[in-house]
């Protein structure tokens, strides 16, 4: 198995920004799903140089999903463009009008309808990797390591699918959901994080760390050792669990980094998120 890796911000050692891609394809608020009237949506961005796989952002910060100009999310997503992913940007139902628990059904259901839909969207079912960080994390590492394989019952086609995915990035997630739901009652709400106003009884269910085993998908774990919102020492559990069955799985510590990486950390990330999609998903196709 890969041994965990530290990587130290040498300004120097850095490649140069991102060059931006002649020709990018974005298709906006594809519907792929409806929640109490209200639709589910993910805006695709696909390369000129498409390679056929695809990475999945699961768009989430404290599990509040949000849209954004597209430039910014193209910007965001370079990189990965540049090396031939197509990118999803998949937005849920979003806190405080939601809690995990409705949460975590609403990206399984985006997996589900992306494989579903795969020949129209332009990209190979069995190459979908997902990244996110912080609650994008959390919610990412949910659908690598507690995929299922749909309801073949379901009168719904897209819940018949199934929801796995090929490979997983998570930027400094939380792990363990279970210390957050303590203590949590109607009468003592989290008000920092409504997502988590949920039955303590269902942690387990969403914890990802609970889930994990032997075929997992490669996953890549990154965080900052002074993280203060989301303690490194959630990546560290979690790489530990991954190892312990087997899984392929790496851990990146950037020294000094903060939750939300910026700057020199972001770059860092970003090249270690690329390499890890392009192992496991396919390689680079030329600009």
């Amino acid at each position: 198995m890969p041994s965990m890796i530290r990587i130290v911000a040498l300004l120097g050692l850095l490649a140069p920004g991102p060059i931006w891609a002649q020709e990018v394809t974005v298709t906006p608020d594809v519907v792929y799903g409806h929640k109490y009237g209200m639709a589910l949506t993910f805006d695709v961005f696909e390369p000129a140089n498409a390679n056929g796989a695809a990475v999945l952002n699961i768009v989430s910060g404290g599990w509040r999903s949000a849209w954004r100009p597209h430039d910014e999310s193209q910007q965001r997503y370079q990189a990965l463009l540049d090396a031939g992913f197509t990118v999803f940007a998949v937005r849920h139902g979003s806190s405080p009008k939601f809690v995990l628990p409705e949460i975590v059904p609403d990206v399984r259901r985006a997996v589900r309808y992306i494989r579903l839909n795969a020949r129209r969207l332009g990209v190979d079912a069995n190459r979908l990797g997902v990244w996110g960080g912080s609650a994008g994390g959390h919610l990412s590492l949910m659908l690598g390591l507690a995929a299922d394989s749909g309801d073949p019952s379901a009168e719904d086609a897209v819940l018949r699918v199934r929801n796995g995915v090929a490979a997983v990035v998570a930027y400094y997630p939380p792990v363990d959901l279970r210390p957050l739901a303590r203590g949590i009652s109607l009468e003592n709400p989290n008000t920092r994080f409504p997502a988590l106003n949920f039955d303590p009884s269902e942690a387990s269910a969403i914890s990802p760390i609970i889930h994990v085993s032997g075929d997992d998908p490669p996953t890549l774990l990154i965080h900052g050792d002074a993280d203060g919102l989301v303690p490194v020492s959630n990546s560290h559990e979690m790489y530990a669990a991954l190892q312990a069955h087997g899984v392929e799985s790496k851990l990146v510590i950037i020294p000094g980094a903060d939750h939300g990486f910026r700057g020199a950390d972001a770059d860092l990330a970003m090249t270690a998120l690329v390499d890890w999609f392009v192992v496991h998903l396919g390689a680079r196709t030329s600009n």
